[in-house]
């Protein structure tokens, strides 16, 4: 039985001035103590949903429930939501106990309760001892965990982040995913992140939402969204893809197969269609899914190398298939033996047990 959401997106579109579609008709659940990321390109709506959903943009039509309550026409500090922002907003002129204090004061809370919450949202990040520094004392990755702080020392229903790793560098971004993660499992509050970074969406969230124009293109967790992609543009988005058109030959059993041209490959199809002998269709394959060799083997193709990228335990050769098709191989770097060098043949073919996704528009 499916768990009642604790916010919902109903039918909800926004419209800009000149006529410009932020949101189009989403439908969005969003269940109670997960970690759910909105992922998609620069004007996706991503930052639109999250805006709404805080209440900073009215919705043109549709509506925003939390906990099945209408809550579309609240003021943003009337909602149980609080936001982390990008720039973190922060007070330079306060402290770090006042910038996560702030949003106590308002309350009406005494001197010792506010002390106590603000030590414990502290404590939690990791800054119990940068209590009386001020702000531009901080590091970025500090400045950051303030900002954390500040937002759940008010205990909200639902903390959304709007891209709040991005101005760290590489390093301390990794660290801080761990750590969101780690907040996130021990306070059980709702989490809704925003971002355009796929890597960052893949490694802390239950669930990814990718948007692309306004719309939703596919939710589902990491793992599905990497290994099922629905369609060609949450293929290509998440992760290295290779998009081949390909010749529909038989079905066996669950699998599809196709013939890219010389190349055989066996897809599988999420929405059960079988398509009619000859017709032609997107298969996807990940870089991963090639095997590449220096000889021929029953369905493999041969195909030259055109560009050799050194990526650690692997090399990811650049290949082209013919008839102008460029295919992307990830095969693994040996210390002796068989090394691929540009204009050398690579004959292709699919790894065993690989699954390929045959994907609709």
């Amino acid at each position: 039985m499916a768990l009642d959401p604790l916010v919902r997106l109903q039918a909800v579109s926004k419209v800009f001035s000149g006529g410009i579609v932020g949101l189009d008709a989403i439908d969005l659940d969003i269940v109670g103590g997960e970690f759910i990321t909105l992922l998609g390109p620069s004007g996706c709506g991503k930052t639109t949903s999250l805006r709404v959903i805080a209440g900073f943009e009215n919705p043109s039509s549709g509506n925003v429930l939390l906990d099945g309550r209408d809550i579309t026409s609240l003021r943003p500090f009337d909602r149980p939501v609080n936001t982390v922002f990008q720039d973190y907003a922060l007070f330079p002129h306060m402290n770090v106990a006042e910038n996560v204090g702030f949003g106590l004061s308002l309350r009406k809370l005494s001197g010792t309760e506010q002390a106590r919450r603000v030590g414990e949202a502290l404590d939690m990040v990791g800054l119990a001892d940068k209590l009386r520094a001020r702000v531009s004392e901080l590091s970025g990755g500090q400045r950051q965990r303030v900002a954390l702080a500040r937002a759940i020392v008010c205990e909200p229903r639902v903390l959304l982040l709007d891209e709040p790793l991005s101005a760290l560098d590489a390093h301390l971004r990794e660290q801080m995913q761990v750590e969101l993660k780690r907040l996130q499992a021990q306070l059980g509050t709702t989490f809704v992140m925003v971002t355009h970074d796929q890597t960052e969406a893949l490694s802390i969230s239950d669930r990814i939402v990718v948007m692309n124009k306004g719309r939703i293109e596919q939710i589902a967790a990491p793992a599905t969204l990497y290994d099922r992609p629905a369609t060609r543009f949450v293929a290509s988005f998440i992760g290295t893809m290779n998009l081949l058109q390909s010749r529909f030959v038989a079905r066996d059993g669950e699998r599809l197969r196709f013939a890219a041209g010389d190349l055989s490959l066996d897809a599988s199809s999420e929405t059960g269609e079988t398509p009619a002998a000859g017709d032609t269709r997107t298969v996807g394959v990940r870089p991963e899914d090639f095997l590449a060799a220096s000889e021929a083997a029953e369905g493999s193709a041969p195909a030259r190398v055109s560009g050799v990228v050194f990526h650690g335990r692997t090399l990811r050769l650049h290949l082209e298939l013919g008839q102008g098709t460029s295919v992307i191989v990830d095969a693994p770097r040996r210390a002796d033996g068989f090394q691929f060098s540009v204009g050398d043949v690579a004959h292709i073919s699919l790894r065993r047990g690989a699954n390929c996704p045959m994907l609709s528009a």
